[in-house]
């Protein structure tokens, strides 16, 4: 089995977090997001991973080692490719062609999911769903009585379905896949400006490729900076359902309240503080005299005489005496 990763973009909507890294690499409860999706799919394949190939910009050398470890740590080999140009999904997945063979998994990296089920690779196709209130923005597909995908459909703008594409996919057949989509680019199929992988799979499907729904039991997006820590929030959660420990044995908590779920990272130092519920610590930061609930503070990080919620706060930033939702990029520095 193989995971297939496009992750090219910085992820405007999450400056100033994404400045100095891609958003993949943002971390939720205290491993980067993309790190959670490969070991979260991992898990539901129900066999082994060989490979994970992650579609990057050119992000450079220390976040290409951060991702080959993140491969290694599901172990699987890592591989790194580059797509330059922002052209489409089928476009970017075509970018690790070297790599689309034999049983596969797609998985765009913005992108997290609860699920409690084992994948089924004897079927053809999984295309992963959940039911959304507004289809608008997303591919959707619709269904048949027997439950398998007639027909995707990119961006409805009236009502065809609520069943929206999560981003993660399976494939039996990677060269299919592969060549599906380099039909695409070898004819120029587009559709709004793009290549889209909807386009490959509606021809699959027309060729006779019985594609099935996945359902999943939750969807997390982490597009933008509230979407994030609401994200943040939900895993937290999940967690600590799964009863993992989510406090490292180096954290030093001095005269302080903890409030679960809250994951606290190594070497994190605590004093006269109140910290949660559903909060991240990075390694290594330090939040002292302060009240902090429904937040991410990444590595290194201070936060001082503070009352913060509702925040992202950089690797490396500051924080001192201010109030309420931040997001604050790393290396900043915010007093009031």
């Amino acid at each position: 089995m193989k995971i297939i990763v496009p992750m090219a973009g910085m992820g405007k909507r999450m400056r100033p977090h994404t400045l100095t890294v891609p958003k993949p690499l943002i971390p939720i409860a205290g491993k980067p997001i993309v790190q959670r999706l490969v070991e979260d799919i991992a898990k539901v394949c129900g066999e082994q991973v060989d490979e994970v190939a992650f579609i990057i910009g050119r992000f450079g050398e220390t976040v290409e080692k951060s991702l080959i470890k993140i491969a290694e740590s599901v172990g699987a080999k890592g591989t790194i490719v580059y797509q330059d140009e922002p052209l489409g999904t089928a476009h970017a997945i075509l970018c690790a062609k070297e790599s689309l063979s034999g049983p596969l998994v797609v998985a765009f990296a913005d992108t997290l999911f609860k699920a409690d089920f084992t994948l089924d690779s004897s079927a053809a196709g999984t295309i992963w769903v959940q039911r959304v209130d507004d289809p608008k923005p997303f591919g959707v597909v619709k269904l048949d009585e027997q439950g398998q995908i007639t027909d995707f459909v990119e961006k409805p703008q009236e009502f065809v379905s609520d069943l929206a594409i999560i981003g993660i996919y399976y494939f039996q057949d990677g060269e299919y896949l592969r060549d599906e989509l380099q039909f695409l680019l070898d004819n120029d199929i587009k559709d709004k400006g793009e290549y889209q992988l909807t386009n490959a799979l509606e021809n699959m499907k027309n060729k006779g490729t019985t594609f099935v729904p996945g359902r999943v039991t939750e969807w997390l997006d982490c597009g933008n900076k509230d979407a994030t820590v609401y994200t943040n929030q939900r895993y937290l959660e999940y967690l600590q359902e799964r009863s993992e420990n989510l406090v490292a044995e180096s954290a030093k908590l001095v005269n302080s309240v903890v409030i679960p779920p809250v994951y606290i990272g190594e070497n994190v130092v605590v004093t006269d503080s109140v910290v949660g519920p559903h909060v991240s610590l990075g390694d290594n930061s330090n939040v002292r005299s302060s009240v902090v609930s429904n937040s991410i503070v990444q590595q290194s990080a201070t936060v001082l005489h503070a009352n913060v919620t509702n925040s992202m706060i950089g690797n490396f930033a500051s924080v001192t005496g201010t109030p309420d939702d931040l997001s604050l990029g790393d290396y900043n520095t915010l007093r009031v």
